[in-house]
């Protein structure tokens, strides 16, 4: 919805939503920038939607393409994406431009840092034209303003040296985004001084900048359209913005809280997941230990040998760390120990594309181990999801004595959302798996529960002498003494197999969105592609194309009603980031269910169009 008004100041376009790309180097701080911008907005009530576009070179030539920066970001009401396309775009020198100016909506405003528009940034961009906006043939609003002059004239009497006063430009920019908006600038003056709690002179450079750019957009308000943006009807509480990093280490230490065992987590930095580790590491005063260990496989087996101390073990990676953790992995399926393993994917092979997104480490999570080496695999579906995943994955891991594989990825994992901060009482107790009374007596380290096949976790200091005995060899089925005996070997392997298949009676069902009796197609999805795929679904229904929408959270095993749902449509068509490894495993599941794909591997996130579109070609 866009209705624009006129009043004898200004234009102010009345919007559902709205999408802005802030772009520049990446020493511009962009993604400061917009998480500001972000966390603003999902304080006024707006549903926020994230996408830190980060540059895949490594200090690539200041103003080159190939350093280029973005952050773009929706904010409004009913927002899932961050956009295909943006209503504003930020570019803070030639080169952000010419990469960006593909995203920006047609009729949206482009404004630009003027002083950087010189010859030495036009030609680093590869500008044949001292006119870009011509060049390029764009066809927006241009507000072309001297940001760079403008904050130095701010910061003038600051006494800060220049390189310190340029990098205050992109508040400049916020604070002119702020007015276009609406946004109130109390709350970005509390964030800033929380920031700079440590360094007030930055903060007070940084504030007065903010200020110079709010008044900068009043003078020149009759020259460019304002924005009004609708919020959402919300669920009273408190609220904040936060990304799938941060909300996988929290929903950990929920986990911790609920199961009553202390959380270790053993990892080693390696991108998009290394946030996990930094905000794991800040929560001493929660009890929480975490290691940065020498490398990846050190990062497991510690994990291992924390759970096997009766602590919640956890390690978190991406898609090459993964590729290490193998021979571990298998360790902690053979002494059937409780372990998450977090996969915060991006795109590959080898170091491949560290900053951006795929979902190609699936059939890894699902497969990348020697012998039988059965495990669980879920997935979160957003920033906010990734709290109530990385809690499952560990309620699972403990009541189910298994390894868990929690598959995240760059986009969800670097992006953020407005999210409510739960309630303890809104989770469930975790229940620990310890030796019943009665079977402490006739305690062997296989013992298992009836139902679930876990076995007890015998933790170490038990009363009564009972130990566990840990080791990658067979073991036998009763006593956990190393065993070659062959039918013994095939009993294991079918016990373990079976235990992880015994937990799709403890998840639910799976879930149908967008629904109704004309929907005779089936979009399905997994993992964080979630937000495109529920928005193509809207839609398309809106368009007179009836679909409905499945995306999975439980992969390995599948929740009990997967085949029903399948069946059920005339048309299943599987999206995925990837060559199509999710709609492979579910073939070879139901071979009777003729599957059709929409695949990607580019390292970005899917746009709705695509999705629509070929939806719509293939009817």
């Amino acid at each position: 919805m866009d209705n624009t008004t006129n009043s004898n100041s200004s234009r102010v376009r009345e919007m559902s939503k709205v999408a802005v790309r802030f772009s520049g180097d990446s020493g511009d701080g962009m993604q400061l920038a917009g998480n500001l911008f972000t966390n603003v907005s999902a304080g006024l009530g707006n549903s926020v939607s994230t996408f830190p576009d980060y540059p895949a070179e490594i200090r690539a030539p200041q103003g080159s393409l190939g350093g280029v920066s973005g952050f773009q970001v929706s904010v409004g009401s009913g927002v899932h994406t961050p956009g295909d396309k943006c209503d504003v775009l930020v570019a803070m020198n030639p080169a952000a431009l010419k990469q960006s100016y593909k995203f920006l909506n047609r009729g949206g405003i482009i404004i630009l840092d003027i002083d950087s528009f010189k010859e030495d940034g036009l030609k680093k961009a590869a500008f044949t034209t001292d006119d870009p906006i011509r060049e390029l043939g764009i066809t927006a609003q241009v507000v072309e303003v001297p940001v760079t002059t403008l904050t130095k004239e701010a910061l003038a009497d600051s006494g800060m040296d220049v390189k310190a006063v340029l990098k205050c430009r992109n508040i400049f920019t916020l604070g002119l985004l702020c007015w276009l908006f609406d946004r109130p600038l109390e709350s970005t003056l509390r964030m800033l001084r929380e920031k700079f709690a440590k360094k007030p002179a930055v903060y007070e450079a940084n504030a007065k900048v903010l200020l110079a750019g709010y008044d900068y957009g009043h003078n020149i308000h009759a020259s460019v359209s304002t924005y009004s943006i609708a919020t959402d009807e919300i669920r009273p509480g408190i609220y904040t913005d936060i990304k799938g990093n941060e909300a996988t280490a929290w929903g950990l230490i929920m986990a911790s809280e609920k199961s009553g065992r202390p959380l270790f987590l053993g990892s080693y930095p390696i991108t998009p997941a290394t946030d996990i580790l930094h905000e794991l590491a800040k929560r001493k005063d929660l009890g929480v230990k975490a290691c940065q260990m020498e490398d990846e496989i050190a990062g497991i087996c510690s994990a291992i040998g924390a759970s096997f101390a009766g602590s919640l073990g956890v390690t978190s990676t991406s898609g090459p760390g993964l590729a290490l953790k193998g021979e571990a992995l298998g360790l902690a399926v053979m002494a059937e120990l409780p372990l998450v393993v977090i996969d915060v994917q991006r795109g590959g092979p080898s170091t491949g594309l560290p900053t951006k997104t795929e979902q190609t480490d699936l059939n890894q999570a699902l497969y990348g181990r020697n012998g039988e080496c059965p495990l669980v695999v879920v997935a979160a579906t957003s920033p906010t999801m990734c709290f109530d995943m990385a809690f499952e994955a560990s309620r699972i891991a403990i009541e189910h004595m298994t390894p868990v594989i929690l598959l995240s990825d760059a986009f969800i994992g670097n992006g953020s959302s407005a999210w409510r901060i739960p309630e303890a009482d809104e989770y469930p107790e975790i229940k620990v798996p310890v030796i019943p009374a009665e079977c402490r007596q006739a305690w062997q380290p296989y013992m298992r529960d009836a139902d679930t096949l876990a076995r007890y976790w015998a933790l170490p200091g038990t009363e009564d002498g009972i130990t566990h005995r840990i080791g990658g060899l067979e073991k036998n089925f009763d006593t956990g003494a190393i065993s070659n005996d062959p039918a013994n070997h095939a009993r294991m392997i079918e016990t373990r197999r079976e235990k992880v298949a015994r937990v799709a009676d403890d998840i639910p069902l799976q879930e149908v969105l967008c629904d109704s009796p004309d929907a005779d197609t089936l979009l399905v999805g997994w993992g964080g592609t979630f937000g495109h795929l529920y928005t193509a679904a809207e839609e398309l229904n809106r368009d007179g194309y009836p679909v409905a929408l499945a995306q999975f959270r439980y992969i390995q095993p599948l929740p009990a009603n997967t085949g029903e749902i399948l069946r059920r449509y005339r048309r299943v068509v599987v999206a995925e980031l990837n060559t199509g490894q999710f709609a492979d495993y579910l073939q070879s599941r139901f071979p009777d269910v003729r599957i059709e794909r929409i695949n990607k591997i580019e390292g970005q996130p899917f746009m709705v169009s695509e999705i629509v579109d070929r939806i719509k070609k293939q009817n």
